[in-house]
């Protein structure tokens, strides 16, 4: 059966998740958030895309982007998802396939703020639903900024939490309420058993031959360069979005 087509429409936002190739837990190491970071800066001044939420956590990642015009979307996850798995294969000390084969998205028209609220609330309460803590503050996803109202350097806020108050106070205070009543729902899990429906497609895959972004070249001499820059983007962001901002600051200046 072959792909269907992406519904790619004018003035949509789109919720694009992506995961490590067989769900491994590849997104752990600072190092390679850090460098995670880094890339989506400069994807964001590449494609000139609005990015309303971020979440990295241990192996997928969760956005909420609005690209400049609509077929700028896969380029610019072509483009991000081939840049990182250049650098991490590299840092990782490792070869082949990095993300898994197709990044999921679900769009909707920008001026849908109810379903812009519960695409952000969904996103940023990824780490509490996963149990790895009990609150929404997370050095790697962009709550802090709707929070405390600061600036991490690489995401906006999306005009539906703009909406939600006559201040930024006031719409930060909205939010996290919001968020609080949040009660995240059961997550079914994909089972596939030998003899399925899967195998086939298996199969019938193993004859074809594409080219893989992962035969470009990447500058790796202009990217270690930047090592002091990567360390700058990070920083900022986590700082922005952390839970306790000085314990944060103090990781920056040991390291």
């Amino acid at each position: 059966m072959s792909r269907q087509p992406r519904n790619l429409k004018s003035n949509y936002c789109y919720h694009v998740t992506v995961r490590c190739n067989n769900r491994e837990f590849k997104l752990i190491q600072p190092d390679c958030r850090e460098v995670f970071l880094y890339s989506l800066k400069k994807s964001k001044e590449k494609f000139n895309f609005k990015l309303y939420a971020l979440c990295i956590m241990s192996n997928h990642v969760h956005y909420l982007l609005e690209p400049k015009q609509p077929e700028d979307l896969p380029r610019i996850m072509h483009w991000l998802n081939w840049y990182t798995a250049m650098c991490f294969n590299r840092m990782l000390n490792r070869t082949g396939h990095f993300w898994e084969k197709r990044y999921h998205s679900s769009g909707f028209e920008n001026t849908d703020y109810q379903r812009a609220l519960n695409t952000l609330r969904y996103i940023h309460a990824n780490p509490k639903a996963a149990n790895m803590q009990q609150g929404f503050f997370y050095d790697f996803s962009n709550y802090g900024v709707h929070d405390r109202l600061g600036d991490d350097g690489i995401t906006q806020w999306h005009p539906a939490f703009l909406s939600l108050g006559k201040s930024l106070d006031e719409c930060a205070a909205k939010y996290r309420k919001f968020c609080r009543r949040y009660k995240p729902k059961p997550k079914s899990e994909n089972r596939y058993h030998w003899g399925s429906k899967l195998l086939p497609k298996v199969l019938k895959a193993r004859g074809k031959k594409k080219r893989s972004p992962g035969q470009l070249s990447l500058p790796w001499n202009d990217w270690e360069k930047n090592s002091s820059e990567i360390r700058e983007v990070a920083e900022k962001f986590v700082i922005a979005n952390c839970y306790n901002p000085q314990i944060a600051a103090q990781f920056f200046n040991d390291s």
